[in-house]
């Protein structure tokens, strides 16, 4: 008989619902995730919980990020809105995980707006500096990425807020699924010249990595821009209207002016991933040289999310270690992979059960 979980943790997106369950001895029995698409409703809360397997009744603590969805008018009234929601769904002891301040009674959130909001990635870092002596978070999920340095049991970054983060270079909206290709504007090198892209919701960063190679499966839960089919080619036509151009047939000349062949798609999607590390890059360069002293070259990241392919490229283009989350916070297989993508709900779960 398979053990019973004593504790869910759970990260409530505004695109995903993700729930980790722990065992009596703190052992990560599953992890799994759904589409949430928040902002069209509590109704697709409901239907997320419904979509993960059932397993039975055990107490949850919960961080989230769906209050900055446009369902509510501002983040207070998500944070109040979305904790009576959940203890309504999840159960009157449902606890809110508030950064610095612990975890709260669900009917206690509004004396806690500021530290509840978007705090998942708090959440994560946290449980990875009981860890590690050092480290600098990189979670990329399909739309953000966090940047957050830890040492000594504690967090160093200079940002809380959405606000202060994105000013610090610790929250930067890029993402490896939903991000749209023309964020990474103004221009991307096609055919010889620097095209300017098209500011349309054409393609996403899905079908950037999907023609690099590099999305992991599982990672893209969400209709395609043109609600379009998920193959290689369906993500170069979506992709070629970017800067202006139609998929040619299989049997296409190269050499023709109009239409385009397929690999060159691929090395669009290669430069288009290029212009996503560079800004990365260039954000990883602002948090590691903060004052008073920077962070040492030795100091490793640690991906976390979806996209975490690109931090391990961060790291090798920073000439710095890498480790995996889902190894740090699963303590190995079979769990581990889900427990990086799903980070912030592991976490929550690994420091509520700890303390």
């Amino acid at each position: 008989m398979k053990p019973a979980p004593v504790l869910f943790g759970w990260d409530v997106g505004g695109a995903h619902l993700k729930r980790a369950a722990l065992d009596a001895a703190g052992r990560l029995l599953r992890v799994d995730m759904a589409p949430c698409p928040l902002w069209r409703g509590l109704a697709e809360l409901d239907a997320a919980i419904a979509a993960l397997p059932q397993l039975p009744a055990a107490p949850s603590v919960v961080t989230m990020t769906g209050e900055l969805t446009d369902l509510w008018p501002d983040r207070a009234s998500g944070v109040v809105a979305l904790a009576a929601a959940l203890a309504a769904r999840l159960g009157a002891e449902t606890r809110i995980y508030a950064g610095p301040d612990g975890l709260v009674a669900a009917g206690a959130a509004a004396g806690h707006i500021d530290t509840i909001a978007s705090a998942n990635w708090h959440a994560t870092a946290a449980a990875l500096a009981l860890r590690l002596p050092a480290g600098i978070l990189v979670d990329m999920g399909s739309t953000t990425t966090d940047i957050i340095p830890f040492a000594d049991r504690r967090l160093t970054s200079r940002g809380y807020s959405d606000a202060e983060r994105i000013a610090a270079g610790e929250l930067i909206y890029c993402g490896a699924a939903r991000t749209p290709v023309m964020a990474f504007g103004p221009t991307l090198p096609f055919r010889g010249a620097p095209v300017p892209l098209m500011m349309e919701f054409f393609a996403t960063t899905a079908d950037v990595h999907r023609l690099t190679g590099a999305l992991p499966e599982g990672a893209d839960l969400y209709p395609a821009a043109d609600g379009g089919a998920k193959t290689l080619e369906a993500s170069a036509r979506r992709l070629l209207r970017m800067v202006g151009r139609d998929l040619g047939p299989p049997t296409l000349d190269p050499a023709a002016p109009g239409l385009c062949t397929l690999d060159e798609a691929k090395a669009l999607a290669m430069r288009a991933a290029e212009a996503q590390l560079r800004r990365l890059d260039d954000a990883l360069a602002q948090v590691v040289s903060a004052p008073p002293g920077g962070i040492a070259p030795d100091v490793p990241i640690v991906g976390a999310g979806v996209g975490r392919f690109l931090a391990a490229r961060l790291a090798e283009r920073a000439g710095r270690p890498y480790l995996d989350a889902g190894a740090l916070l699963a303590g190995g297989a079979p769990w581990a992979e889900a427990a990086a993508d799903c980070a912030p709900a592991v976490a929550v779960a690994v420091l509520a059960f700890q303390g």
